[in-house]
């Protein structure tokens, strides 16, 4: 890895930069998903009608060795 394959975990923790090779992970913005779910959950208990709309988070790419660029195409046009 990653000369043959490329690997790529999700939901980062600290183990991940630990392993041999470090692992390539997508990593989810957990604190501010915590804090809209609480925020969310205080206003329905308080009785504030809350919005059925979706919650967006941009999660992270958190490139480590386990990953490599593609081999170029021989032939490829």
């Amino acid at each position: 890895m990653p000369r043959d394959v490329s690997v790529v975990g999700y939901d980062d923790s600290a183990l991940m930069n630990s392993t041999d090779p470090a692992l390539t992970t997508v990593r989810q913005p957990i604190e501010p998903m915590g804090r809209a779910a609480v925020d969310l959950l205080a206003r329905q208990i308080s009785g504030v009608d809350v919005p059925a709309d979706e919650l967006l988070f941009e999660p992270e790419l958190v490139v480590r060795a386990s990953t490599a660029a593609a081999p170029a195409r021989v032939g490829a046009r």
